[in-house]
């Protein structure tokens, strides 16, 4: 049961966007922008950022977010959609590029302390193929789910704990991307 009285029963962050639509349009579209645009010089696939967004929420502890957005990515990889559960397990195992691992281990450091990222990992990473927006939108990604994921969790909205729940989310995030929710 939710913390607050939302007035709704959509789960995760759907939630609070129905409650408060003007704060949840601009978080939509921030990942929106961070999920689907990206920056101009950045070479990641909507699928690399869902995975991106699930990795970190899953050092987060945010079941909703985690599963939610490991659903978009599975869709957006399509018959490669295994690697989401492999990185979800461990990414230094994954049968990802060197380029992802390197920049989820920034994703990693940017859940953990964002004041750590080092050098060594930004050159490991330009190193492995990454451009500079390939660097910006990871961090931003990463930064932006640990707010999207305290607001979640902090306000205890409702986590679905069957898997067809989140499979129906993830094809909707992943061909209608993030629009606002009609009020109920």
């Amino acid at each position: 049961m939710a913390h607050i009285q939302l007035n709704n029963d959509a789960p995760g962050i759907r939630s609070l966007v129905l409650y408060r639509p003007d704060t949840g349009k601009p978080l939509y579209e921030l990942a929106q922008a961070l999920l689907r645009a990206g920056s101009p010089d950045s070479t990641l696939t909507d699928a690399e950022r869902e995975l991106v967004a699930a990795y970190v929420s899953g050092l987060n502890c945010t079941s909703f977010c985690r599963n939610s957005h490991a659903a978009a990515s599975r869709y957006l990889y399509g018959q490669e959609r295994d690697l989401v559960d492999q990185v979800l397990a461990d990414p230094e195992t994954a049968e990802i590029s060197d380029k992802l691992r390197a920049l989820l281990a920034i994703a990693r450091q940017v859940a953990d302390d964002a004041r750590a990222v080092s050098e060594a990992q930004t050159r490991r990473a330009r190193t492995e193929g990454a451009t500079d927006g390939d660097i910006h939108d990871t961090v931003l990604i990463a930064a932006s789910f640990c707010m999207y994921n305290r607001y979640v969790d902090g306000l205890a909205t409702l986590t679905p704990t069957e898997p067809a729940a989140y499979e129906a989310m993830g094809e909707r995030m992943g061909t209608l991307g993030y629009v606002l929710p009609k009020p109920q």
